[in-house]
């Protein structure tokens, strides 16, 4: 294992989160006789700073088990900080820190591949003969933002429920938590009555072939809407439920709110009429539409519970990145919360003031900051170079993804396809999949505990990609997803998008009872 220091940084004060000595990477290397030839470099998540060696990919092994198992070299970053929170975005006097941005969202992962390329050339005394990126969150980000910008890198890429269009998507992931401020008075729901009324959007959408399944596989036609279920509603608004899990008229609306996606003036249409799936916009927030980003899908879980990744409605916490963002958004750092510690300041948790009218501000500040945030966003659809040099990419993103909406990564996908000649055209080395009930990384991203969702195997998708790209394979068509064994043993195919999961007939726990049907988007 080798550890190296890539220059320039940030000079500063002591201590101070803006200064930095470089971007830290951390490259491991098999023994000599053990290397298969290959680089299998990884992303990180969240804002991936600290010690390069625990910045490792959501979702999968660390590069020492990549190395130590696969014989690939492997190597992860820090992407030039070790805050591990937005603190270094941001310089002592209060301006924005443009030199670590810009390392964080673009120039640490090509050093990254550069130098291990190089290192493996020079410890092997040969250069990798195929070079792969593996990232999820962050690291799928990373991924798109290496096809997009330094395509030489490498020769196939899998970006997994990638964060794409950071600010956008981010800022959006406050809005949950402002309108429990401004609807609910502050008053957050419990996680009891979360669960409620998620998995009776679950038990009102997830029937295939006349069985319940447990997750929503067509989210796309599940338009529940909790105002007008009788069993969640409260007996004051009209409802059957008189325990103290049910639902006022009041945080109906607000759920509705969260599932439809942040809008400018926090506004909602009736789900019957548009239920946040029916297009990804071309054209968000627009004078006829108020939507700035999409929301969760129905039946995903509202709140999580592992620190520093809270999920969007969680009554104990907000997801602490969406405070650290629009704080930086705002350039005050009293926005944020607590952990957000910086030579300008620290969070005090005044996002709880934001209106709509002020988080929509930062979301358009988010965007005008661009140039200055090192272009983190990361949506440009032209791969033109990435196609001509061989390259090839698959993605795939969970539909029960707990942090970011999935319509991202469909929206890119659409502009993509628009820019690159048509849906055909991308999809020959370029393709999505979108897999039911699955979360951010996690087995299960929904509200019902007890879900069996079909998983991928370890490695399934790298190895469906190596042979794309190593052994000229036609491009990945449907994969089957497994999960369970004996009597409980479930399996789903997943399509490539814009093609869609659709039921025949049969055993809806078995993928043969399915087909892949082209979509009508």
């Amino acid at each position: 294992m080798v550890k190296l220091i890539v220059g320039p940084g940030n000079p500063g004060p002591e201590g101070a989160a803006s200064t930095s000595e470089g971007i830290g990477i951390e490259i491991w290397l098999p023994d000599r006789a053990n290397w298969n030839g290959r680089l299998h470099a990884l992303g990180g998540g969240g804002w991936q700073g600290g010690p390069a060696g625990v910045a490792s990919l959501i979702a999968s092994p660390p590069a020492a088990i990549v190395a130590a198992t696969e014989g690939a070299v492997s190597s992860t970053t820090d992407t030039g900080h070790t805050v591990g929170s937005g603190s270094f975005a941001v310089l002592p006097d209060g301006s924005i820190n443009t030199r670590l941005w810009t390392d964080f969202a673009s120039r640490a992962v090509h050093e990254q591949a550069v130098k291990s390329k190089a290192l493996a050339a020079f410890y092997y005394g040969k250069a990798p003969k195929y070079s792969y990126w593996e990232g999820g969150s962050t690291g799928g980000r990373q991924g798109l933002n290496l096809a997009q910008n330094h395509p030489e890198d490498f020769d196939g890429i899998i970006a997994m429920f990638p964060a794409l269009n950071w600010t956008r998507f981010i800022t959006a992931e406050l809005y949950p938590q402002v309108v429990i401020q401004r609807d609910l008075g502050g008053l957050a729901m419990s996680k009891s009555k979360l669960d409620l009324v998620s998995n009776a959007a679950i038990a009102a959408c997830d029937s295939v072939g006349g069985e319940h399944l447990g997750y929503i596989v067509d989210i796309e036609t599940c338009r529940y809407d909790p105002g007008k279920d009788k069993a969640v509603l409260c007996t004051s608004a009209g409802g059957n439920n008189s325990t103290a899990d049910c639902v006022s008229a009041a945080e109906a609306r607000a759920l509705n709110k969260i599932w439809y996606g942040m809008t400018s003036d926090g506004s909602v249409p009736d789900p019957a009429v548009d239920n946040g799936w029916i297009r990804t916009d071309r054209n968000l927030a627009t004078k006829r539409n108020r939507r700035h980003w999409f929301g969760l899908a129905r039946g995903t879980t509202l709140y999580l519970n592992y620190p520093g990744f809270e999920g969007l409605v969680n009554p104990d916490h907000p997801f602490s990145i969406a405070t650290h963002v629009v704080a930086l958004e705002m350039q005050d750092p009293a926005i944020a919360e607590p952990m957000f510690r910086s030579a300008a300041g620290s969070g005090q948790s005044k996002w709880k003031d934001l209106t709509y009218a002020q988080l929509a501000d930062a979301y358009a500040r988010g965007l005008a900051l661009q140039a200055k945030f090192g272009n983190i966003n990361t949506n440009n659809p032209d791969l033109t170079a990435f196609r001509k040099r061989g390259g090839k990419m698959l993605t795939w993103h969970g539909i029960a993804d707990e942090v970011i909406p999935v319509q991202g990564s469909i929206h890119y996908y659409d502009n993509a396809a628009r820019r690159m000649g048509g849906v055909d055209r991308l999809r020959d080395f370029y393709r999505l999949y979108l897999v039911p009930g699955l979360g951010h990384g996690t087995p299960n991203g929904t509200s019902n505990h007890d879900a069996v969702i079909p998983n991928f195997a370890p490695g399934q998708m790298y190895a469906a990609l190596t042979a794309w790209v190593e052994q000229k394979t036609p491009a990945p068509g449907a994969m089957t997803l497994k999960a369970g064994d004996g009597l409980t043993a479930r399996s789903m195919p997943i399509c490539p998008y814009p093609e869609k999961i659709t039921y025949s007939s049969g055993d809806p726990k078995q993928s043969s009872s399915y087909t892949c049907t082209r979509s009508r988007r």
